[in-house]
């Protein structure tokens, strides 16, 4: 950790547009793991980070919602999303839209060098090895791209899944290859993010893995939506909440039938 002094850290949790629309529960998992780590958690007002309006080559969109985030996240010693996608806008693509702006480029970088995506800054920073939770069966992780390759989150929510209770982990075959959501590439390119996800999906049914993880609500909304149109019953959840114990929610496109937990054979077919 950069503090000096032995005051708890201050995070400033980004809760992303997609956690605070349709997956609220990933959020209260963030702040449980990161009070549990012994972090003060606070969630400013926030917007949009601008990954859909960077993506889709909108600057002067991207641009006011890049200030308005440097702005509302003065201050803190850390700044953690439960998404490697929308940490590595903030840390990896501010700083590239204001490189030709000498007034927020010192601004961009700042906040860049501060944020963190959620398993990486437990095991990173905060040095975090295990955690207090139980998740009965065998899961599979999906490495979404953002995180992966701009953010190098690979080994950190596997170590820490290892520390769940009662967890299996079932490596998924090419964990590291695209589900096909790309934000506004699955609206732009239908075909070809199908063509993708369904082979997604089709290497999550052949683990047999009760539960399919990974870090960014995105991604795991495509692949639940995939697995459920196809008849599956595969739980779908963000890791955050197995690793927060916090599973009592269906899992994500659950239908209302199954809205209690699955306690049955672990085959997802």
């Amino acid at each position: 950790m950069s503090k000096t002094d032995s005051s708890p850290p201050r995070v400033g949790l980004f809760v992303t547009c997609l956690v605070d629309l349709m997956r609220p529960s990933i959020g209260f998992a963030a702040v449980k793991l990161l009070e549990d780590a012994g972090c003060v958690v606070e969630v400013p007002e926030q917007t949009c980070c601008g990954q859909p309006a960077y993506n889709s080559g909108d600057r002067g969109t991207t641009r006011a919602l890049a200030e308005r985030t440097i702005e509302n996240f003065r201050g803190y010693d850390y700044v953690v999303a439960p998404s490697g996608s929308c940490a590595g806008m903030i840390k990896v693509h501010f700083p590239e839209l204001f490189s030709d702006d000498p007034n927020w480029l010192p601004r961009a970088n700042d906040l860049a060098a501060r944020t963190y995506e959620l398993t990486s800054f437990l095991v990173d920073v905060l040095g975090v090895t295990s955690v207090d939770a139980t998740y009965e069966g065998t899961v599979t992780y999906h490495d979404s791209c953002s995180g992966l390759r701009e953010l190098g989150v690979r080994s950190q929510p596997r170590r820490l899944l290892a520390s769940v209770k009662g967890l299996a982990l079932e490596e998924l075959a090419e964990s590291d290859v695209c589900c096909g959501f790309g934000g506004t590439f699955a609206v732009k390119y239908g075909e070809i993010s199908d063509a993708i996800v369904s082979a997604k999906a089709d290497h999550v049914v052949e683990t047999r893995a009760r539960t399919l993880l990974a870090g960014d609500l995105g991604c795991l909304m495509n692949m639940a939506g995939k697995l459920s149109r196809e008849g599956h019953r595969t739980e779908v959840r963000h890791v955050a909440e197995v690793l927060a114990g916090l599973t009592d929610e269906p899992g994500i496109a659950a239908p209302a039938r199954e809205k209690t937990r699955h306690h049955g054979p672990e085959s997802s077919a």
